[in-house]
């Protein structure tokens, strides 16, 4: 017999764990992210490594100069990480940092040849990742839609 236990529980607003939609978020993210990584396994790349070199080779397209906060912006990622993330991609040989034509102080992004192949190899096999994934959804447009909403909504 334990002297300190307690009998109330978890002193949750649920009845069941699977009414907590955070839990669920959480638990479906875990999902994706694992049928993400073996997905781009093949191209030896993470998945943020994935998401900002596409998110660059999308960028670039546009013939304007992409800066880093530019990139992170665009991504949603932290600025910080962005900058660890892209020296790996450099010095995979997947992107080059140049001077930026309007600003002396400043590097402009753009992805390699080889950088811009990769991503659009990978791409395939993310979409397809997520086709299946998502699969057993009615209507995976209107949950992108929802996301989309709790993506762009201010937080605290």
């Amino acid at each position: 017999m334990s002297a300190d236990r307690s009998d109330d529980g978890l002193r949750s607003r649920f009845t069941e764990a699977d009414e907590s939609p955070g839990l669920l978020l959480w638990q479906v993210t875990n999902r994706w992210q694992a049928a993400q990584r073996a997905a781009l396994a093949p191209f030896d790349l993470t998945h943020v490594q994935f998401v900002l070199l596409a998110a660059l080779t999308y960028l670039a397209a546009r013939d304007e100069p992409v800066m880093q906060r530019d990139l992170a912006d665009h991504a949603a990622t932290d600025p910080m990480m962005t900058s660890q993330v892209l020296r790996t991609l450099e010095l995979k040989d997947l992107i080059e940092r140049r001077d930026h034509p309007h600003d002396r102080r400043a590097k402009a992004l753009v992805p390699t040849a080889a950088g811009a192949a990769l991503a659009n190899r990978a791409i395939v096999a993310v979409e397809d990742c997520d086709s299946e994934f998502f699969a057993p959804l009615a209507d995976a447009r209107a949950f992108a839609d929802a996301l989309g909403q709790l993506r762009d909504r201010r937080t605290r």
